[in-house]
């Protein structure tokens, strides 16, 4: 037997949602947010709480107070299929916050994120140790990633 759907609650729904707890910031960082991220919207705004989608996926925050800060422990992955996306990501997010090290930075409220391609994955995980430890170091030596030197790492260039 098949097992029903309840029949109040879309197929489509979004079983998980981030949540982000903001010290007063909540409305700011959503408006911030969505002038980045194509196909964005803010849905609803309170004093309390923003919620908000970046390309589809849906997000809540909350002004919760000084309590709790952000930390590198949780960050959210852009995959970026060119370097002009890269370079894009990599400014806007990292504007007012601070560049790190291998695509990740922190934006101007604290969160982490991580701008990267997906050919990077591929590379790391290739079968031929050689070539994704050559990857690998060259991908420790940037701070925002080049397509084209990892793919020159990965070919022995």
């Amino acid at each position: 037997m098949k097992p029903q759907a309840n029949p109040t609650t879309p197929s489509a729904v979004q079983k998980i949602t981030p949540f982000l707890w903001f010290d007063g910031q909540a409305e700011a960082a959503a408006k911030f947010y969505t002038s980045i991220f194509k196909e964005s919207k803010i849905t609803s705004l309170s004093p309390m709480s923003a919620i908000f989608e970046l390309a589809g996926q849906k997000f809540f925050a909350l002004n919760g107070g000084p309590q709790f800060k952000f930390t590198e422990a949780i960050s959210f992955f852009v995959s970026c299929d060119t370097q002009k996306e890269i370079d894009y990501f990599w400014e806007k997010l990292s504007a007012g916050g601070e560049k790190s090290r291998c695509g990740w930075l922190k934006d101007k409220f604290g969160v982490s994120w991580q701008v990267v391609p997906p050919i990077l994955g591929e590379y790391l995980n290739e079968e031929d140790s050689e070539k994704s430890n050559r990857v690998l170091q060259a991908m420790l030596q940037m701070t925002k990633l080049d397509i084209k030197k990892l793919k020159a790492a990965y070919a022995g260039k």
